[in-house]
């Protein structure tokens, strides 16, 4: 069992040409993560975030390591308004949208009995009804002006594995792999290739501060077979994968980049 991370890879200009838009993207996580391995495959890429500090540092940040601009736009995934206005702004100032990525999301561990109705709601409209609403605004285009496109969103190993105290968090991100499915049946006649990424355990500045430490240790221990979490580019290395002309032949899939035992 090996704990060692593997290198960094090398960009080789797989998504030249491309333009993509990854939401919730500003900070240490894995959009974040998504945008700067689209951007050094050759991507033109938006990042959005619902903190607008944030958005302007991380922007601003990916723009000095490539070497050139980085779009971005506020947008709330919970406000129908702001995500038509997110895609209409990343399809007027990028001059198209060949890929959108939807990382919007929260966690909750709570159990079931204790879990209050505007709990769940909450959880569902951003992590579920959010990833819909941004659908739904990039395949009027994709489908539409475009005629072609590609989608992939984010679910988790929660969809498929039982855990204690994830109750809503599971089936959000189980309705997120079901909404790909069926979603993807409909754009395939229109060129778009719909596909879901299934994240095991990243880790990231952000999460060990909201997490603890001894919690995730143990699911570490317990359930990843390489002995250490996943980097956030080794998630985001499958979304540049099924962003690119190699996926050409997937959609309605849901690909697991995981080692976790389910």
């Amino acid at each position: 069992m090996s704990k060692e991370v593997p290198p960094y890879p090398q960009g080789k200009n797989i998504l030249e040409g491309k333009m993509a838009l990854v939401t919730a993207s500003a900070g240490t996580g894995i959009g974040f993560a998504t945008a700067k391995r689209c951007a050094e495959e050759g991507a033109t890429v938006m990042l959005s975030d619902i903190h607008e500090g944030r958005l302007n540092e991380y922007a601003e940040a990916l723009e000095k390591e490539i070497g050139r601009k980085v779009y971005r736009q506020l947008c709330d995934v919970r406000s129908e308004e702001q995500v038509d206005a997110l895609i209409t702004a990343a399809v007027s100032e990028m001059g198209g949208l060949d890929i959108l990525v939807n990382n919007a999301g929260m966690g909750m561990t709570k159990q079931l009995i204790d879990t209050e109705t505007q709990e769940w709601e909450r959880l569902l409209d951003i992590n579920l009804t959010g990833t819909f609403r941004a659908m739904r605004a990039a395949l009027r285009y994709m489908q539409g002006a475009n005629r072609g496109g590609v989608i992939i969103n984010l679910s988790s190993i929660c969809a498929w594995r039982a855990e204690a105290g994830q109750t809503a968090y599971a089936a959000s991100k189980a309705g997120v792999l079901a909404l790909t499915r069926c979603a993807a049946m409909e754009a395939a006649d229109y060129g778009v290739r719909i596909n879901a990424v299934v994240p095991s355990l990243a880790l990231h500045p952000y999460l060990e501060k909201v997490s603890n430490a001894d919690f995730l240790q143990e699911l570490i221990e317990r359930n990843e077979a390489f002995g250490r979490a996943a980097e956030t580019w080794e998630i985001a290395n499958t979304v540049v994968f099924l962003a690119s002309e190699y996926a050409s032949y997937m959609t309605g899939e849901s690909l697991s980049v995981s080692c976790r035992r389910a």
